[in-house]
């Protein structure tokens, strides 16, 4: 009971259900959700992917959730660590997938939550894959990639009329075990594009990146930024060219992850900082 002119109190499920006009998804027994958590901060969150999370038995997470996420568990639920970082000793992906399979098998309720969306550069495919094969219903929950969210809260565009009509997300890097840290991608094909190119994983490459570039005919002071731990708190930005920004991160490393954001949109996170300071000014002689 409430007192007079007090709102009740909402559980997270009634508030699911209210804002999305009805009850819910139900995460079954025995089924996975492959679903993204957002870049950064908790706000990203997806009304899906936070159904998922009071339903779940197991939460399997990555390195990159919030952990202000994970307290949107049940109390009851277990939550395991699987996350895997460039460069560091990590769960191999064979071995995360056998995971939800054997968890689903069990007939638990499994949430594998992802930084970002499970569908880019998350291996939420692989993953999928095997769940497939051994016959698991899975669902796939969207969620708000790093290659996007990310530069808005830098302050970049990913579109802007007049700059780019496209924009390329890519790798920095090459499947496990080639000689060549880069060689998956046409880089010379990529330059002859003139558009913006976001990189994931893209920081110990970096280098012979923009070199590759630059040799495919991308102008050396096209407009790069490096975007570190995007939409959070810590966030950090160094602001170049295609043909500094290497040297910059060499000099001042920042914290990993980070996004590259390579093209003439990175120059416009100053025309709009300027005018927005400006239209701040205004608003405050009234």
């Amino acid at each position: 009971m409430t007192s007079e002119g007090e709102r009740p109190i909402i559980s997270p499920q009634r508030a699911v259900d209210l804002l999305l006009g009805g009850r819910g998804p139900v995460l079954q027994p025995g089924q996975v959700w492959l679903a993204g958590a957002g870049p950064g901060d908790r706000g990203h969150l997806t009304l899906h992917a936070l159904c998922g999370l009071i339903q779940a038995d197991v939460i399997v997470y990555d390195a990159l959730v919030d952990p202000g996420v994970l307290d949107l568990a049940r109390p009851e639920a277990s939550l395991e660590f699987a996350g895997k970082r460039g460069g560091r000793p990590s769960i191999h992906q064979s071995d995360i997938s056998a995971r939800l399979v054997s968890l689903a098998r069990d007939g638990r309720r499994v949430l594998r939550l992802k930084g970002g969306d499970p569908y880019v550069f998350g291996r939420g495919a692989e993953e999928a894959l095997v769940l497939a094969g051994a016959g698991i219903p899975f669902r796939i929950v969207p969620g708000l990639t790093a290659g996007l969210a990310g530069l808005a809260a830098a302050g970049i565009p990913a579109t802007m009329r007049g700059v780019n009509q496209a924009i390329v997300l890519a790798t920095g890097h090459s499947a496990e075990g080639e000689d060549d840290p880069v060689a998956s991608l046409d880089w010379a094909a990529l330059a002859r594009l003139g558009q913006p190119i976001v990189l994931y994983m893209a920081v110990r490459n970096l280098d012979v990146i923009a070199r590759r570039l630059i040799e495919g005919g991308m102008a050396p002071d096209v407009p790069a930024a490096a975007i570190s731990r995007a939409a959070t708190p810590e966030q950090r930005l160094l602001v170049g060219d295609l043909a500094t920004l290497p040297g910059l991160l060499e000099r001042t490393p920042l914290p990993t992850p980070a996004l590259i954001v390579i093209g003439g949109i990175v120059a416009m996170r100053d025309a709009l900082g300027g005018l927005a300071a400006e239209a701040v000014a205004v608003l405050g002689t009234f």
